[in-house]
């Protein structure tokens, strides 16, 4: 059984047992988060999408660490003009562990 959630924008695939990284969540390591946003659930054979079928569907996941990205460089550049900007970026995550998928 395997769910897509939306979490910061984006929209991820889980299952129970996985591990992902979403866009950093206000919640202390160890908290236990519902995602009450599943966009479709899929048991392996039939598949739900309609938004009146999902409305009971959630998904908890409980946090495990906190922390940063690897650095991305980000450079600009003109040639001919001496114009060149080099900045770097690492974007904050939260990983959590998914516990359960109930529908």
């Amino acid at each position: 059984m395997y769910a897509v959630v939306k979490s910061g924008g984006k929209q991820y695939k889980v299952r129970a047992g996985d591990v992902l990284r979403v866009e950093k969540l206000e919640a202390q390591v160890g908290d236990t988060i519902t995602f009450d946003e599943v966009l479709l659930l899929s048991d392996g054979t039939k598949m739900q999408a309609e938004p009146s079928e999902l409305s009971q569907a959630k998904v908890t996941a409980r946090v495990t660490a906190h922390g940063r990205r690897r650095k991305i460089v980000v450079f600009k550049y003109k040639r001919r003009k001496r114009y060149r900007r080099k900045q770097g970026h690492r974007q904050w995550f939260t990983e959590l562990a998914v516990e359960n998928i109930e529908t």
